[in-house]
């Protein structure tokens, strides 16, 4: 598990997994958690198991649908039930919210006093629609009073994209131009780290962690879709201590 080093530890707890240690055979091997990519189901329920270890309850799962849709959690959400969203929201306690990659950006969000956390599925579709818009509109805290992390995703050196997603950014947010190099034939090579960070800093958010790991080219800790085809998913969880 990789642990975020940020300013909120003592109030949030936050976790990302890897591919190492759970019970999937190949090509998910081997913690894969999400039921939708073909691995044996009593695997995937036995990695989350494995995963619950490391939380103080259930996770709430989403359908990620790669959209701009926020879940907000409250005490009268079902946890037996999954949403479709590509972010949640939540002030209760002790209840974890969990999103899962295999190249996308999770986003995680936290007020400075950790009573707000959030948890975002920033795939470049969700990004450039405004998802991380959508989700501090459900903060209480002013933007100033938010911290974010990134997890493990796709590196700037791997993610090839075409003109449109380029242009997609740009119309949003001309700052964005910046986040995108030149590759030929008219293709990119985006960062998608650096687009989340203009966004977040455009949104005056500006306290932001993460070691920016890269999926793409970490194939012992990582999985990753771009590389792999078929692959198994990380999951990012964090939740209110």
């Amino acid at each position: 598990m990789l642990l975020p080093q940020w300013s909120v530890h003592n109030q949030v707890g936050a976790l990302s997994s890897t591919r190492l240690g759970g019970y999937s055979k190949a090509p998910f091997d081997e913690f894969n958690l999400a039921f939708h990519v073909g691995d044996r189901p009593d695997d995937v329920k036995r990695n989350r198991r494995c995963l619950e270890n490391f939380l103080p309850a259930t996770p709430t799962w989403v359908n990620q649908v790669h959209g701009t849709n926020v879940l907000v959690v409250d005490s009268s959400t079902p946890i037996e039930n999954t949403f479709s969203a590509d972010a949640l929201y939540t002030q209760i306690r002790k209840r974890p919210l969990a999103i899962m990659t295999a190249d996308c950006l999770p986003i995680l969000l936290a007020s400075r006093q950790g009573d707000e956390v959030a948890a975002i599925h920033a795939g470049w579709r969700p990004l450039a629609g405004g998802i991380i818009a959508n989700t501090l509109k459900c903060f209480r805290a002013q933007p100033s009073e938010i911290v974010a992390w990134f997890g493990p995703a796709i590196g700037p050196t791997a993610f090839e994209v075409g003109a449109e997603v380029k242009d997609a950014f740009i119309e949003k947010l001309p700052a964005q131009a910046q986040a995108f190099a030149p590759k030929g034939g008219h293709k990119f090579l985006a960062d998608i780290f650096l687009l989340a960070r203009i966004q977040l800093n455009a949104l005056n958010i500006n306290y932001i962690y993460g070691d920016e790991l890269c999926t793409y080219s970490d194939s012992e800790q990582f999985f990753s879709y771009r590389r792999d085809g078929q692959c198994g998913r990380m999951a990012t969880v964090i939740w209110r201590k």
